[in-house]
């Protein structure tokens, strides 16, 4: 088990990566942008399809965090309430809450599978760079399909939390930095 939570954990956290670096091109790429706006007049020019690149490289920044965050439990929690609760009550929600997040991870990454397949067959580019879309879509669905995996590994392992207390995978039990 310790072989495939290094695997998730370096899946995850690469996915996180390059999502910070997706939001680092959107931020230098708008900069540059917004410069070449107000100094046309000195010859500069903003980037040609400046806000079509933010959509797509927003859309995947979005989906490469998902992973990082279902993996060190940062979704939303209400612990106001749980903490009052036995051990094996919480190790309990715990088990019915991946297996809710691994439902919505399946589903969403269903759904984007579906979209990037539609905008496949039907060509459509972006308007002013004329790039298929499908090809932002593909870049999301990297990230989605992640997140499915990462869930699907946390439900194992709070499955496993269940059953085994002793034996808990460090990444369920509790965030530990970037790499364990």
């Amino acid at each position: 088990m310790a072989t495939l939570e290094k695997a998730v954990r370096y899946l995850a956290l690469t996915l996180a990566i390059a999502g910070g670096l997706a939001l680092i091109f959107i931020t230098l790429m708008t900069i540059v942008s917004i410069s070449g706006r107000a100094l046309v007049s000195v010859g500069l020019r903003p980037v040609p399809g400046d806000f079509e690149l933010v959509e797509a490289a927003t859309g995947f920044a979005v989906f490469s965090f998902l992973a990082w965050c279902q993996l060190n439990r940062e979704h939303a929690s209400v612990e106001i309430l749980t903490m009052r609760f036995p051990p094996v009550l919480n190790r309990v929600i715990d088990v019915l809450v991946d297996a809710l997040m691994l439902l919505v991870a399946g589903v969403l990454t269903y759904q984007h599978w579906l979209g990037t397949l539609d905008k496949l067959a039907y060509g459509e580019t972006s308007f002013i760079l004329r790039y298929p879309v499908w090809w932002a879509y593909a870049l999301g669905l990297v990230g989605a399909i992640g997140f499915v995996i990462v869930a699907a590994y946390c439900l194992i392992a709070s499955i496993r939390a269940l059953v085994r207390p002793d034996d808990a995978p460090s990444a369920i039990s509790q965030s530990q930095g970037p790499i364990a």
